[in-house]
């Protein structure tokens, strides 16, 4: 069970930023993880009230305040549009709607939790977060940070040229995923593939036209006679779209690090990225 020994709401960013450097406070966010944690809390710091709770969309960028909750993400129209719906698949499946109408963007982000689906989502969106005293990074380096006491102010997605697909495996609707796979195809034939419960946090891998075209062209070098007598769903992979898809699969797969816990094992994960990366390739390429 979680003490809060004193609760405040900040003015200001300063006024958080000042307090959350002792040890014992924290910002609290939405409130929905933390209160699961135990311990005491010296103060709360509570930033409902510096307006961080708005998506503002330009004509090259979103600008996610970090107090906007995972139900605004869903329904937002502007979101939905520019990444095909990959989005609102990104939090539909957490838990309910009471819960999204509460749990925020910044705490997700900020906490870098390996289940989350809204940091393998972002990750794959070239993403930068804006930190009160640190500025813009990142979100690939933030990510990779452990701990601090910088606020979160917001996220700025750049418009990319690109499409998005999302999906996640999960043993019940609104469980906890086994695994998450967020993807990006550029216009440029470039891919952004970001995996995350694995279960560690999500992490991202990107490959170039150039990398892709030499992957394809390592396994055709490496293919034996004995290709030919595969089975015919091995037979349709010989297309350009199945070679790719393969490639990358088997490159990712390579790279990517799993482990087990109560939902999957190490082994199930790592086969369940081939099967993941397989489909979004597959669907992206026909966009």
């Amino acid at each position: 069970m979680m003490t809060i020994r004193e609760y405040k709401r900040v003015e200001s960013l300063e006024e958080a930023w000042e307090l959350n450097q002792k040890k014992a406070n924290r910002v609290i966010g939405g409130m929905i993880w933390l209160k699961m944690s135990r311990g005491n809390v010296g103060t709360a710091i509570d930033i409902s009230g510096l307006g961080l709770d708005q998506i503002e969309e330009t004509e090259d960028a979103f600008e996610i305040g970090a107090m906007v909750t995972l139900r605004q993400l869903e329904e937002h129209p502007g979101l939905a549009a520019y990444t095909d719906g990959a989005m609102r698949e990104s939090v539909r499946h957490i838990v309910g709607v009471q819960l999204r109408n509460l749990a925020t963007v910044g705490g997700s982000i900020y906490g870098r939790f390996g289940f989350s689906d809204v940091l393998t989502m972002f990750l794959a969106m070239d993403t930068e977060v804006e930190l009160y005293k640190a500025g813009r990074m990142p979100l690939v380096e933030f990510a990779k940070q452990i701990g601090g006491r910088d606020i979160l102010v917001k996220l700025i997605v750049h418009k990319d040229k690109a499409v998005y697909h999302y999906q996640s495996v999960r043993n019940t609707q609104t469980d906890f995923p086994v695994l998450t796979c967020a993807a990006a195809k550029r216009a440029d034939g470039a891919y952004r593939f970001s995996i995350g419960a694995r279960p560690g946090r999500a992490v991202l891998f990107e490959a170039s036209a150039e990398t892709i075209q030499a992957l394809i062209e390592e396994k055709q070098k490496a293919e034996t006679k004995a290709d030919a007598d595969a089975d015919t769903r091995e037979k349709q992979d010989k297309t350009q779209t199945g070679k790719k898809a393969a490639c990358l699969a088997k490159w990712i797969c390579d790279q990517v690090r799993t482990s087990s816990n109560m939902r999957g094992s190490a082994e199930y994960r790592k086969h369940l990225t081939g099967v993941l990366i397989k489909r979004a390739v597959r669907v992206l390429e026909e966009c």
